[in-house]
């Protein structure tokens, strides 16, 4: 097998060429065939975290050892079984969940996986999708995507249930009063999919692109604002016609979280995805005169993707813009991403 990997932070990936791996009792060996690039790579390829404060987390501070292949965003071929594997067959398709636990702990058990304090997750602690082979500890980690494109399917493992799980966070909603979603990049477009498959159609979404502005117009979005405006609030709760209900961050800087927090109603939530970093002053008197909540989000469960597919297969969700790029261009795709040069999902392609 061979690996795009990240062997020196900041640098370029590097191919790797190893042996293939082997899987052993209930292990499911898999074929990479599609891997969504994802910003969570870039912060794997750039090493660290920026934690405010002018604190920052090394990626090796949360246990990753290099070199590392990315990639999280998988499907994948069945290739080989260990004696004990069940529920798939060689040559099935699947999507791989890749959010992997410790599998022993009361989250992982309770199908709170992505919640483990001992993460064990393809593409960040594990090689993932960047390498043309991965290996997941049982079927269990398999999701049938049937006919959809796998290109698309591949998003729904990260970008599909990031955004699944943080619309949950918002329930109760009323379908007929604005929500504000904040980015209109890969989860930001999906969000605006995803919203209106359930039902939501008045949507603000805040950008500083104006191609992703109107990509967020293209997507269903009522209204697509300059979130680079200093009266950016002001601009927001007009469109709106008042204070929100709630609203998503999918950029989660300083900048970003201090509009949407002072855009919302008493009583309002507002869920933050992004990991932009920094820092931000907030007034604890403040949410208690306005009551609102911040709610932080990671990823999502294994039913979350079942239920993203489910929703994708039901027809009802628009798919995200997707561009496809052969895997030997990872540090291409890599680098059209940092410079904010995506609309929508990269995904790499193996070579037929």
């Amino acid at each position: 097998m061979k690996k795009w990997a990240v062997v020196e932070c900041e640098q370029p990936l590097q191919c790797i060429e190893s042996e293939d791996l082997v899987p052993k009792g209930k292990e499911v060996l898999l074929e990479v065939t599609h891997c969504g690039v994802c910003h969570s790579d870039l912060h794997t390829w750039k090493g660290y975290f920026d934690m405010g404060g002018g604190q920052i987390m090394k990626i090796t501070e949360r246990g990753v050892k290099l070199p590392c292949a990315p990639g999280h965003e998988i499907v994948g071929k069945v290739i080989a079984m260990g004696a004990d594997a069940k529920g798939v067959a060689i040559g099935d398709r699947r999507i791989i969940y890749p959010w992997m636990g410790c599998g022993k702990c009361e989250l992982c058990l309770s199908d709170r996986e992505n919640m483990c304090y001992t993460p064990t997750s393809l593409g960040i602690y594990r090689d993932g999708g960047f390498a043309s082979q991965v290996i997941v500890p049982s079927a269990d980690y398999l999701v049938d995507y049937g006919d959809i494109d796998p290109a698309l399917a591949s998003t729904f493992a990260c970008s599909g249930i990031t955004v699944y799980s943080a619309i949950k966070k918002l329930f109760p909603l009323d379908p007929q009063k604005p929500l504000l979603l904040v980015g209109a990049g890969g989860l930001g477009l999906t969000a605006i999919a995803m919203l209106r498959a359930l039902g939501y159609d008045n949507l603000i979404s805040v950008d500083i692109s104006a191609d992703k502005r109107q990509a967020a117009l293209n997507a269903g979005a009522r209204y697509a604002l300059d979130g680079s405006l200093a009266n950016a609030v002001e601009a927001i709760t007009a469109a709106a016609g008042g204070p929100l209900q709630a609203a998503i961050d999918f950029v989660n800087v300083k900048q970003t979280a201090s509009v949407a927090l002072e855009c919302l109603v008493k009583g309002g939530k507002l869920v933050l995805v992004g990991v932009g970093g920094g820092d931000m002053m907030l007034s604890l008197p403040s949410l208690i005169f306005r009551p609102r909540s911040i709610i932080g989000t990671i990823t999502g469960s294994k039913q979350d993707l079942r239920d993203v597919v489910a929703l994708a297969q039901s027809g009802k969700l628009a798919p995200l813009p997707v561009t496809r790029m052969p895997k030997d261009q990872a540090n291409e795709a890599m680098a059209l991403l940092k410079s904010g040069q995506v609309t929508g999902r990269l995904v790499l392609e193996e070579s037929p």
